[in-house]
């Protein structure tokens, strides 16, 4: 099976460690090849010539792009420990909240990550928080969002439980009360938890300093 699949990602990448995490949980053998963005493979250029980004899936040849567009081929091809719900309603929902991952979550607290200046920060953490509310609001007591095992939405928001704490401690801003957020608090616990999580995340210690030269970059401009 490892020599059919390869995963082509970076170290830090949370958007290659979604599916490090689909592939583990539904127990797929792959390769993994890490990619030097500064310095792009011949075979990232193959395979993903549109937006020259990883991550990418190679399967029996074929390249996927794309982690949302990935991650639910993975669900299709390997229908074991499905990843999105079977309901079609319940998919829509799921496809719903990823969406907003994207477009609304992720954007919001990078705003705070990126904001010049104490209160440029202070300013973007207010849609961030309030963001973050929708999310708490989504839980409903649920051990994960997909009720009691880890599912696609989980993994699409897999990046909170280890880049937040990240993050405030490069920028000196609280990003996250678990007071605040006791169902989200609960589930980053039940996700760090699980076995097929917490071992492929990425040495802290190296993600805060990458972080902390990114963030002197956005800080001076240069």
């Amino acid at each position: 099976m490892a020599d059919e699949v390869k995963l082509y990602r970076t170290w830090s990448s949370p958007f290659g460690l979604r599916i490090v995490w689909a592939l583990h949980i539904k127990g797929i053998e792959y390769d993994t090849i890490f990619e030097d963005l500064s310095n792009k493979s011949p075979e990232l250029l193959q395979y993903n010539p549109v937006h020259k980004k990883i991550p990418i899936l190679v399967h029996k040849g074929k390249p996927v792009c794309e982690s949302l567009v990935i991650l639910e081929y993975i669900d299709e091809t390997w229908k074991e420990v499905p990843l999105l719900p079977q309901d079609p309603y319940q998919k829509a929902m799921a496809r719903f909240w990823a969406k907003f991952g994207e477009d609304k979550l992720l954007p919001s607290v990078w705003s705070v990550f990126s904001g010049k200046g104490v209160e440029e920060k202070k300013e973007a953490l207010v849609p961030a928080v309030q963001n973050l509310q929708h999310l708490e609001e989504q839980l409903k007591d649920n051990k994960f969002f997909g009720g009691e095992k880890i599912g696609y939405l989980d993994i699409l928001f897999g990046w909170l439980p280890y880049l937040l704490d990240v993050f405030e401690e490069v920028i000196d801003l609280k990003l996250f009360d678990a007071a605040k957020f006791p169902l989200l608090s609960a589930w980053m616990k039940n996700f760090n938890d699980d076995p097929a999580i917490k071992p492929h995340y990425p040495p802290r210690d190296k993600l805060v300093t990458k972080f902390q030269l990114l963030h002197e970059k956005y800080q001076t401009g240069n």
